[in-house]
């Protein structure tokens, strides 16, 4: 790397994939900036450069002793260990040493200590949340959402019924006709561990997913308009149950909300939806199949007069972008639900929804929103056929009422801590307070944390989202 070539860089600024130190002398420091790049995709230190990007410089000295301070802190500060590459470049005011960091193949990296770190733009932040923590540990590969244990389910919760006619289908006899409990034979086909299920097991077979996870639900509304913002609404739905009920009932809102097309259809026919079917369908079965389970939110239909979003939790794994997508590359984030979903979905696997999808003759956009941590596919509706419907006045969603009483106290205060929303709500109970009340009213979207970074804060509070403030307004009405 020349100087010339060293100022082009530096006249970028510091990002997330690039940060510049003045010097370094503690091997616990530096430790927690490589950690941080090598969790996060990767990049360069610059040491001998001030925070405005100017060059300090250092001397021979200098490179002696940070040279073996970063073997230092590679080998002993980190774990496991990190292998960055070092370029000492010449410039007129002193030596700059360029680390390079490579996006880690061996992660979560952490420090000596045993605290993980990610970069946050141009600055790192120690992970301490149980659920990043736990997506940390996914993209590792050491993790799997779907196969964690369920707290409180049991065998007793599977719907009988269902189950055995899947089990018949694929394997050609009933549970049972081995002599083995259900409990065996749950465990036997990954879907518990021989006392309770995993979740794989209740998104699938269970009575009542939601008793169990609440959030593992579809919103959907259809808008007259094309901003989400829109107070007004032509249909809303939330769509509970296992995932293939949520794909029926979920493919059904949507056609039911979209027009169909004469074409070369015959006159007493019902012609064709205006986007292809097939389309539709892998994109909903994929976001069913391969969301990210370790965040706590609700899969999001909504249907414009230009546009359906199908919006997932979870943003691309690090080893998929969306030019790999549209090539047919896969990662397959829940393993083990996937291999039960190609018996109950119309689900192929191998990589090949999201071509099929596009295939189809559907005009798709895709948006991997890293910051906020969702997958987005944006599928246009022919512009040709946009006609504005019937709009109906503003109509309250159907919410229960601790949600609605949560919303009008947060409507009145503006934040408002756990034991302040229970005093103010007459409420004894904490897990009545987080499962009838906090729950539901952030899976839909209404209510969000004042540190969603630390779930578990002292100092946590709870707001309104815009939705909310939409959502305060009709319930005050």
């Amino acid at each position: 790397m020349t100087e010339a070539d060293l100022l082009q860089l530096l006249a970028r600024g510091e990002d997330s994939r690039q940060q510049f130190k003045r010097d370094v002398t503690n091997a616990d420091g530096l430790a927690a900036e490589l950690v941080a790049f090598a969790n996060s995709e990767g990049g360069r230190l610059f040491i001998g450069v001030h925070d405005n990007g100017t060059i300090a410089g250092l001397d021979a000295a200098d490179v002696q002793r940070i040279n073996q301070l970063i073997g230092n802190a590679t080998s002993q500060h980190v774990r496991p260990a990190v292998h960055p590459t070092t370029e000492n470049v010449a410039t007129s005011l002193g030596l700059v040493i360029v680390v390079t960091v490579p996006d880690g193949h061996a992660k979560p990296y952490q420090d000596n200590s045993g605290r993980f770190w990610v970069k946050q733009g141009a600055d790192k932040r120690q992970v301490t949340a149980r659920e990043e923590l736990q997506r940390l540990f996914q993209r590792a590969g050491l993790l799997f959402a779907d196969v964690v244990p369920v707290a409180g389910s049991s065998a007793a919760n599977i719907d009988r019924k269902a189950f055995t006619a899947y089990f018949e289908k694929r394997y050609g006899r009933r549970p049972e006709a081995d002599g083995q409990l259900l409990d065996q034979v749950l465990q036997n086909t990954g879907l518990g561990d021989g006392t309770e299920l995993n979740l794989a097991g209740v998104m699938l077979f269970a009575e009542r997913p939601q008793r169990f996870r609440p959030a593992f639900m579809i919103k959907a509304v259809a808008f007259p308009g094309t901003v989400l913002h829109d107070m007004r609404y032509l249909d809303s739905e939330d769509i509970d149950g296992t995932l293939p009920e949520q794909f029926t009932r979920a493919f059904a809102f949507i056609k039911r909300n979209l027009r169909h097309v004469q074409g070369d259809q015959g006159f007493n026919s019902l012609g064709r939806l205006e986007i292809p079917e097939a389309a539709l369908e892998e994109l909903l079965v994929n976001a069913l199949i391969h969301r990210d389970y370790f965040t706590s939110a609700s899969i999001r239909v909504l249907v414009f007069a230009d546009r359906v979003e199908i919006i997932s939790p979870g943003h691309l794994p690090d080893s998929l972008n969306i030019e790999a997508i549209r090539c047919g590359v896969t990662n397959r984030r829940n393993p083990t639900l996937t291999d039960h979903a190609v018996q109950l979905l119309p689900y192929r696997g191998l990589g090949s929804g999201i071509r099929r999808a596009l295939e189809a003759g559907a005009e798709v956009d895709f948006d991997d929103d890293v910051r906020g941590n969702q997958f987005r596919a944006v599928v246009k509706r022919p512009a040709t056929q946009q006609i504005t419907p019937q709009v109906t006045p503003p109509v309250i969603p159907p919410v229960a009422p601790p949600v609605a009483a949560l919303i009008r106290a947060l409507g009145v205060v503006g934040e408002l801590g756990n034991a302040e929303i229970r005093a103010r709500l007459q409420i004894k109970d904490r897990a009545d307070l987080r499962d009838r009340f906090v729950r539901p009213s952030m899976a839909g979207g209404w209510v969000e944390m004042t540190i969603p970074d630390k779930p578990s804060s002292r100092m946590q509070k709870y707001r309104l989202t815009a939705a909310g403030r939409v959502l305060l307004e009709q319930l005050t009405q």
